[in-house]
């Protein structure tokens, strides 16, 4: 590409590429980085609690609540 020429992508083409199986899976010769490229220890734990409580929220309730909110 020449210097001072742009790559123009339209919208419905990049709403495409979301969905590509190659966009899902990160890059095979990325670090393992925890915290930043990989969830850290702490994050899994933070993870796992919060899908615990939004469970016992939907049995307890019936239904899921619109928005979740940290007081």
């Amino acid at each position: 590409v020449p210097p001072g020429t742009r790559i123009i992508y339209d919208r419905q083409f990049l709403m495409e590429c979301r969905n590509s199986p190659v966009a899902k899976t990160p890059p095979s010769d990325l670090p393992d980085i925890p915290g930043v490229t990989s969830p850290s220890g702490e994050e899994l734990k933070l993870e796992n609690h919060h899908v615990q409580s939004c469970e016992e929220k939907v049995s307890a309730a019936g239904e899921e609540e619109q928005f979740d909110m940290d007081i």
